[in-house]
């Protein structure tokens, strides 16, 4: 299943539409580096909204894309865990370590926003 990539001004949204294989993952992967490398882009949003579950590959190469985008100079949000997939993670002690979350959409949207006016990027320690 293809996560679409779209680009709203400098910012990037994987929008994840459902259940991902581990190469999936590494392809959503390797197009977003690319893809935030090409446009200079300053923000990456991945939608999990639409999963149902998050298994200790899918953590790892979420937290790895959240790791590579910084050093190319891009904040990276991980927006719309779901509460059960939450619970789930923390059972099973998976951590998005380093990564910052949000909400929904929006407000991945207005943390960059923020970031963008001059305010503290989100992942800064």
């Amino acid at each position: 299943m293809r996560s679409p990539i779209l680009k709203q001004n400098n910012v990037l949204i994987a929008s994840v539409q459902g259940e991902l294989t581990d190469a999936e993952l590494g392809q959503l992967r390797d197009e977003l580096v690319q893809s935030a490398r090409r446009h200079r882009s300053t923000g990456v949003i991945i939608d999990v909204t639409m999963l149902d579950v998050m298994d200790s590959y899918a953590a790892r190469t979420l937290r790895g894309i959240t790791q590579v985008t910084r050093l190319l100079g891009a904040t990276s949000v991980v927006a719309g865990i779901q509460p059960e997939v939450a619970f789930a993670m923390a059972q099973l002690g998976l951590r998005l370590t380093g990564t910052t979350t949000a909400l929904d959409l929006e407000e991945a949207l207005a943390l960059l926003a923020d970031r963008e006016r001059g305010g503290r990027p989100p992942d800064d320690p």
